[in-house]
């Protein structure tokens, strides 16, 4: 896993982070090539690599089906997991600070897993989604536990406008005393989108104080999608 680990540390982290502080989300392009992409995606069928299968409109999380990967990883997303933890560790803690959280996160990854273990939550929250033409995901957070880390990640597998069409990524943030504003992200196949769990902190005129934001995917018009999903904090069993 050398030459994700070589991809990630040569990505702008400091412009990363900027984006992340302003906007709560950014958008890191190509960090996944089309092979890992495709690697991934056949491997949505494979047996044994997978804890549990959820359908969506079951729920109602809306339409569609994803699947939650059990311990151990695959190589590629404990590096994932661990090299973009490392770097965006900093931007949670200082979030953190601006809200007077009493609650400062560990350097690394895996001392991460050790405080979720901690609290009994010692399941994998990695997941792979898989949309059909009409499928959606309503807006929602991803918590799973009293643990949790305030952003995560979503890679894109397929290539919109020729493997599918629609299936915007959706993240709405709650404007005080006014409507929430919707915003519409279209990433490409391999992009990475880095985005808050939960809320972000703004400042105004007395202060930093929250803003609450969820994320969620418009239908499909067409085709089919499928994107990885990376949070950082594990589950209760």
């Amino acid at each position: 896993m050398e030459n994700i680990a070589m991809r990630l540390a040569a990505r702008d982290w400091q412009a990363i982070t900027t984006e992340l502080h302003d906007k709560g989300f950014v958008i890191v392009r190509d960090v996944l090539h089309r092979e890992e992409c495709d690697a991934l995606i056949a491997a949505y069928g494979a047996d044994g690599i997978y804890r549990k299968t959820i359908s969506m409109q079951r729920y109602r999380f809306g339409r569609g089906e994803y699947k939650y990967f059990r311990y151990p990883l695959p190589g590629l997303i404990t590096a994932l997991r661990e090299k973009v933890y490392a770097e965006i560790a900093p931007v949670a803690n200082q979030w953190m600070q601006e809200l007077h959280i009493d609650n400062m996160f560990p350097a690394t990854h895996q001392e991460m897993k050790k405080r979720c273990e901690e609290y009994g939550q010692r399941e994998p929250t990695v997941l792979i989604l898989k949309y059909g033409e009409g499928d959606f995901n309503t807006l929602h957070r991803d918590l799973y536990g009293e643990v949790y880390f305030p952003l995560q990640a979503v890679f894109m597998l397929n290539q919109v406008g020729k493997d599918y069409t629609g299936g915007e990524f959706v993240i709405t943030e709650q404007i005080p005393r006014a409507q929430s504003k919707a915003n519409v992200l279209t990433p490409d196949r391999g992009d990475m989108v880095i985005f808050t769990t939960n809320f972000r902190p703004e400042n105004g005129s007395r202060g930093h104080y929250r803003v609450q934001m969820k994320h969620g995917v418009s239908p499909l018009h067409s085709g089919n999608r499928h994107s990885l999903g990376i949070l950082f904090h594990d589950g209760l069993s």
